[in-house]
This record gives structure tokens, C-alpha cells and sequence, in this order.
């Protein structure tokens, strides 16, 4: 434990050498040249469809439709999993879970997260002089040296998992409502699921927790801010910076304020996605009035729609999934139908990405972590492979190639954590399992498993509907194809530098600022005695009580 409390004594000193906490933010003068900046944007459970660039039928992301017609558009662009932590984990280290040993989400109990042998984007441009940020949902394990602040941000400001993790005081439109958190020691009711009823959802700003139980409808102007403040401050230090944003807006339950927002009375979903493009917009405008020509935006999403969840899920667009809907169950998120995996994303850098571009290049999630390293110019860390590519000569219009092979983690519906049951190739896509994810109706599929495969051809049939006839020449033809692909990933990745994540849970790591209460009200605290989160070593390095 000794290098953990050197590690968490390194994190204080940096954060109470700058007036911790009431500044937040400290980066070293010196200046690295001209490195671009990066923000990364992930919004959570939004759906290809929710973008008004990519449907005409979507009439609530203003802000981000200009950035696309300032930038370029992708069409085919796939999360790396269709669920929380996998997604992200993905994100932030370039490998499929299978790789990083992130399958499934992690819990509020949960003792593990990201492993820490994984490298991280931030890690590894925060050795490269950047100043790293990390404003939103994290969801990659919060107890102990799992927490942000250990895996390479200099600064964190939001939640620790999904939002329908913890009770709050502005319950919302989640299937039953989320309850408010009891006041004092009284008990809180039990609905029927969908919510962790026992502790409240905290707030932090690095390691310290500022409100339990947050207040969702004050949350995106509070991320606004750090995010202004963030950028502003890296800009005075002269250091070229991170900020990676994790938007869970339209992840139920969404905050009842929400209705009132919307004077067209369209419901809480489409008052949900207005709040988080006009975050999205102050997060675009605070670039491009400090740091335009050097900041390259990058907006795209973690999965797709939550499809049981109804009139409060997203569009999928034309990406139906027909073929599974015909025979029950969901085909978004947790799945690997197109409605699962294919979500929104825009690339914006003035003066180097093109203006009003769509792009068909089949691009992931997991192509930011090789692409941000090759523009920043640092190395890839040595000893492990990676599935994304640099997607720069796609980026700056010089190709319009991205991957010919990408494989489809399953993510929570049929089959076995992390295993690559989905292949797609070119144009073609093909399944070996179905079903299991849980529609709007309340039914299920059938897992099915398919030997041969079922084949759709994408370009043909975006909505899955009709997989090609396994006798057809197109069929036979792809078929050897798709298992020899499939074949050599597997070789890949048994040859490779394999994490394990750690998925053990205890009631210990349950991040609370009193542990002796159910919901612990850090709002009315005074600023200099917020406490900390229970057994995450402060900036003193020892453990709260």
C-alpha cells in the first residue's frame, strides 16, 4: 500500500499547492510548443437518431448540427461496446474489452475498475505535457486508486457511475421513479428496482465529494462552468490540454425540471437532449473564444438508446434492427444491432478538418485513443496491441478508408461478457447470437446462437431486416471471409498483454461523506469540512473513517 499513499501524497501536494480546494486547477507554467488541444465529448444511451444532422425528424440538437456544418460528420461510426464501462474503457485505452479486461459495468460496491496495468490517454499525455481534465460520469471503478485522479486526470468534477446509481432529491422519469433520498436516518421506500435505493449519488471534485445527493437539474451548468474554467486555466499555464466530458443526460432517470424546459410539451427525453446540446454549445464556444485554431473537438456517443425505457429512450434512426424486433426483445443498446453500436459523432477543427462534411468511413470509439496520440505526437504504449487506428488522414479529407473489420463486443445481452460474436466486414455484418436485451414491451428475445451466421448486407439493409439466403453466391462468398477474420483476432488476442479486471464488490467501496448515514448531505457542509469519500485516501494520504 506504500506506493498508493505516495501516490495519493503526490496528488495533494499538486492540488494544495494551488490553493486546494478553492481553485481546482494547477498547471505549470512552462510552456510545451504548440500541441493541439483535445476535448472529448461522450454523450450516454444517445442515439444515432438523436442527432438532427444525421435525421431530419430530430429538431433538438442545435448547437451540435452547426458543429457538424462546421466540421465533419461520421455516418458509420460505431461505439467499442454497447454498454457503460466497457465503452469507456475502450475509449480511454484503445482495446476491446476482451484486451482490457473491462466487460461489463461496474457497480456502486464495486472494489475494482479499470485495471491498473492499462495505460490511459490521459496517462499517457499527461507525460507529454498536457494538462488532463475529466468533467461528467467516470464509471470505470471509484474506490481507492481506481478513482480518476489516479489514472492520469489533474482534475475531476463529476459522478462516479450512472446517474440511476444512487437516490437524489430531484427524482425523474426512470420506470418506476427513483425516490428522493430520505432526510436525516429516516428509511427510504423501496420501488420496484431501477435504483439503489440505500446511498445517494455523490458529486466530486477530485477527491473530495461535494454533494450527496446531487441535484441533477443544477448538473450541466456546474459541468459548464468547470469545463470553462478548465479550459481557461490550461490556457493561462501555456501547457496544451485534455478534457474529456462524460454526458449522462439521456440516461434515465432525466431530472423532472426538464419538462418545463420544453414549451412544445415534447416530454422530458427531447428536453434532455436540448440541455445537453446547449452544454455541448458553451463547452464549443469557450474553445473557439480561447484556443479556436488549435483545439480539435471530438463529439460521439457510448452506446445507443435504452430501448426499454420507452418514451424515454432516443432514436435509432433507420437502424431498426428489424429482424430481432420481429421476433421480441430490443435491438440497442446491450445488443450489437446497428441501433446498439452505431452513434452519432462530428469532428470540428477550424483550418485543419473540413467544413460540412459526411463521411462513410467505418470509424470507433476506440480509433480517439491511437489518433489523439499520433496528432499530440506521442508514442503508443509499448507491449500491448491495440484495435482502433489513426484516423487522421480520414479527419483532414486526405482518405476516406477507416477500418475494413470491426468486431462487436457482446455487452450485457446474448451471450458471454466481452465475447466477439458480431463481425463487421466491409459492408457486410454478421451474427452469431441474438437476442437477450429487453424491449419497450417488456419481451425479451431468445438468445440465439447461429451456426452459420446470420449475414446482413449493411449498405443493402441498414435496418437488419432480411439476412442474405446462405445459399446466395454474396453469402458464400463472405462466410469464409468473416471466420478467417474472426480467427485472427482471437489469435490476436490470445498473443497479447491480457488485463483482468477486478469485479469483486463490498459494501466498503460504496462512495458516501458519512457512512452512518443513508444519504449524506454534503451541500449544507461548510466548504473546509466537506469530507471525503469513504476509504479513498485524501490528499494527506490517509484513509477517512
Amino acid at each position: 500500500m506504500a506506493w498508493l499513499f505516495l501516490k495519493a501524497l503526490l496528488v495533494g501536494v499538486t492540488f494544495l499547492g494551488c490553493l486546494y480546494p478553492l481553485v481546482n486547477f494547477c498547471f505549470n507554467e512552462e510552456t510545451r510548443g504548440q500541441k493541439p488541444n483535445f476535448v472529448i465529448i461522450l454523450a450516454d444511451d444517445m442515439g444515432w437518431g438523436d442527432l438532427g444532422a444525421n435525421w431530419g425528424e430530430t429538431k433538438d440538437t442545435a448547437n451540435l448540427d452547426k458543429m457538424a456544418a462546421e466540421g465533419m460528420r461520421f455516418v458509420d461510426f460505431h461505439a467499442a461496446a454497447s454498454t457503460c464501462s466497457p465503452s469507456r474503457a475502450s475509449l480511454l485505452t484503445g482495446r476491446l474489452g476482451l484486451r482490457n479486461g473491462v466487460t461489463h459495468n461496474f457497480a456502486v460496491t464495486s472494489v475494482g475498475g479499470l485495471p491498473l496495468n492499462e495505460t490511459t490517454l490521459a496517462e499517457v499525455l499527461q507525460q507529454a505535457g498536457y494538462a488532463t481534465g475529466m468533467i461528467g460520469k467516470w464509471h470505470l471503478g471509484h474506490h481507492s486508486s481506481y478513482h480518476p485522479n489516479f489514472r492520469g486526470f489533474d482534475y475531476f468534477f463529476g459522478i462516479p457511475y450512472s446517474h440511476d446509481m444512487g437516490c437524489m432529491d430531484t427524482p425523474g422519469y426512470n420506470h418506476p421513479p427513483c425516490p428522493a433520498c430520505p432526510r436525516g436516518d429516516r428509511p427510504s421506500r423501496s420501488p420496484d428496482g431501477d435504483c439503489y435505493t440505500h446511498v445517494a449519488l455523490p458529486l466530486y471534485e477530485n477527491l473530495r465529494i461535494v454533494e450527496q445527493p446531487v441535484n441533477l437539474s443544477r448538473l450541466a451548468q456546474k459541468y459548464a462552468e468547470k469545463a470553462t474554467q478548465f479550459i481557461q486555466h490550461a490556457r493561462t499555464s501555456g501547457r496544451p490540454f485534455l478534457l474529456y466530458v462524460g454526458l449522462a443526460h439521456m440516461h434515465v432517470p432525466l431530472p423532472e425540471t426538464q419538462l418545463s424546459a420544453d414549451p412544445r410539451g415534447r416530454g422530458p427525453y427531447a428536453a434532455g437532449l436540448r440541455e445537453m446540446d446547449s452544454l455541448m454549445g458553451q463547452i464549443k464556444d469557450t474553445v473557439d473564444r480561447t484556443a479556436k485554431e488549435n483545439t480539435f473537438i471530438w463529439f460521439t456517443g457510448d452506446n445507443g438508446p435504452w430501448a426499454q425505457k420507452c418514451e424515454l429512450a432516443g432514436s435509432v434512426g433507420p437502424f431498426a434492427g428489424s429482424w430481432q424486433v420481429r421476433r421480441g426483445g430490443s435491438p440497442a443498446k446491450q445488443t450489437t444491432w446497428e441501433g446498439g453500436h452505431r452513434v452519432p459523432a462530428v469532428a470540428y477543427w477550424p483550418g485543419r478538418i473540413p467544413t460540412n462534411v459526411t463521411s462513410t468511413a467505418l470509424l470507433s470509439v476506440l480509433d480517439i485513443f491511437p489518433t489523439v496520440l499520433a496528432l499530440a505526437g506521442a508514442r503508443l504504449p509499448q507491449g500491448r496491441h491495440f484495435d482502433g487506428l489513426d484516423a487522421s488522414e480520414v479527419l483532414f479529407g486526405r482518405s476516406k478508408t477507416g477500418h475494413r473489420v470491426l468486431f462487436h463486443p457482446n455487452s450485457g445481452a446474448a451471450g458471454e461478457y466481452g465475447a466477439l460474436q458480431t463481425v463487421r466486414l466491409e459492408r457486410h455484418k454478421a451474427f452469431f447470437i441474438t437476442g437477450g436485451a429487453k424491449a419497450c414491451d417488456g419481451s425479451v428475445g431468445p438468445e440465439q446462437h447461429h451456426e452459420p451466421p446470420l449475414i446482413f448486407n449493411l449498405e443493402d439493409d441498414g435496418a437488419e431486416a432480411v439476412p442474405l439466403e446462405t445459399g446466395s453466391a454474396e453469402y458464400q462468398s463472405v462466410l469464409p471471409r468473416v471466420r478467417e477474420v474472426l480467427a485472427d483476432v482471437l489469435h490476436d488476442v490470445a498473443d497479447d498483454h491480457i488485463s483482468k479486471a477486478d469485479y469483486t464488490q463490498d459494501p466498503s467501496a460504496t462512495p458516501c461523506c458519512n457512512p452512518h448515514h443513508v444519504a449524506c448531505r454534503c451541500g449544507t457542509a461548510s466548504p473546509t469540512h466537506v469530507p471525503l469519500s469513504r476509504n479513498v485516501r485524501s490528499e494527506t494520504g490517509k484513509f477517512t473513517p
